[in-house]
């Protein structure tokens, strides 16, 4: 019996562990933004962290910057159509990066009729997926993707999934 009542309480901090751990990878960061809008918090959640990872100082080598990951030029369309002041040094700050991209997000998940399609977008490039939604043998409606032709994005598509199905799995 005494071991039936160790095992129990040795799996049962196992479960604590295992739990406190993607709490810990997953966290729920600038709440205020990701839970303010229209966009599915799980969905903002889940960009953030395939995007950066949640850093802030983020650069790619193809210059996107911070936690959300955007081009220079995509925040300054997004700052032209909000009327938020465009401060290219202000990209790296996890609050201000974070609003710009929710509103990109936003923007795209209501021009693309697919969620999937404008998740790719949000990677690959709104033209790029619009011209891919233009190809009967990658979209047959001309709404939704049935095979991503870039790798990355592909990856990128996946990672979001199953990124967005843990936040909603953590924090229903």
């Amino acid at each position: 019996m005494k071991k039936l009542i160790a095992a129990v309480c040795a799996l049962i901090v196992l479960i604590g562990v295992l739990l406190a751990t993607f709490y810990i990878r997953f966290p729920r960061k600038y709440r205020e933004i990701a839970e303010h809008g229209e966009v599915p918090s799980s969905l903002v959640y889940a960009v953030m962290k395939a995007e950066s990872g949640f850093r802030e100082d983020a650069v790619s080598s193809a210059g996107a910057v911070g936690l959300m990951q955007l081009m220079p030029s995509t925040a300054q369309y997004v700052c032209m159509r909000t009327g938020i002041p465009y401060e290219e040094a202000r990209l790296k700050e996890g609050a201000y990066n974070a609003e710009l991209g929710v509103w990109y997000l936003t923007y795209l998940l209501e021009k693309f009729a697919s969620e999937d399609a404008a998740i790719c977008a949000y990677n690959a490039g709104e033209g790029v997926v619009m011209g891919w939604l233009s190809r009967p043998e990658l979209s047959p409606d001309g709404v939704s993707l049935t095979r991503v032709p870039y790798a990355e994005t592909a990856r990128y598509l996946k990672k979001v999934k199953n990124f967005r199905k843990i936040y909603e799995f953590l924090y229903p």
